[in-house]
């Protein structure tokens, strides 16, 4: 065994039972951030953090596993912290008319932040427990394509593997999904696995 999992042993041997289940479930359902091949997307070259922050809603994807439990309702709360990484609340509705929740941590990842910009838009993302973020697994967060005045945002990663479209409002418009999806197809992704994601109005984020 690996000091690294031997480590994650005992910690979750200094756990209850519950926390260690969340915290396996939560280890197996992270994306790994991947090397980025040589054909990756491209991040946009700055990113305003504060500008970033607040309310974002998940109005198409591609969807995953690990938000499988997902089926309407899906938004992002973004909160910058003193050190510069940020706080990230995910929301959802479940089939059951549950609200999940996921409490998450960004930080910069191959890129710097010079006051209040990132460059280039690079993060990566973990929803592991904050005992836990100590290990390698964090997904990345490529920002690829963010609207003039900030209305959405198109999310991804160096594979292709993973998409979101994030707005402002709940709704997206025909001419910004228009513009979107031909932006994705010079990109190089696969706009069959494109998925409307609805919003009944019924969760404030």
């Amino acid at each position: 065994m690996t000091r690294r999992f031997s480590r994650l042993r005992r910690i979750l041997s200094c756990t209850s039972a519950g926390s260690a289940l969340a915290a396996l479930q939560l280890l197996a359902a992270t994306p790994v951030a991947a090397q980025a091949p040589a054909n990756a997307p491209q991040a946009i070259a700055s990113l305003n953090v504060p500008r970033y922050m607040g309310v974002w809603y998940q109005v198409a994807w591609f969807p995953n596993r690990f938000q499988k439990q997902c089926i309407s309702d899906t938004s992002a709360t973004y909160r910058q912290r003193p050190d510069g990484n940020v706080d990230v609340l995910n929301r959802c509705r479940t089939a059951e008319g549950k609200i999940d929740d996921a409490q998450g941590l960004a930080r910069p990842a191959g890129s710097r932040l010079q006051g209040d910009t990132l460059q280039p838009a690079q993060l990566e993302v973990s929803f592991l427990p904050a005992a836990l973020r100590w290990l390698p697994i964090w997904g990345s967060y490529w920002v690829l394509k963010l609207a003039d005045d900030g209305r959405y945002v198109v999310v991804g990663e160096p594979t292709r593997e993973y998409l979101w479209v994030l707005t402002r409002q709940p709704t997206l418009s025909a001419p910004d999904e228009a513009e979107i999806r031909s932006f994705l197809a010079r990109q190089g992704y696969d706009l069959t696995r494109w998925q409307a994601h609805p919003h009944t109005g019924s969760l404030k984020p």
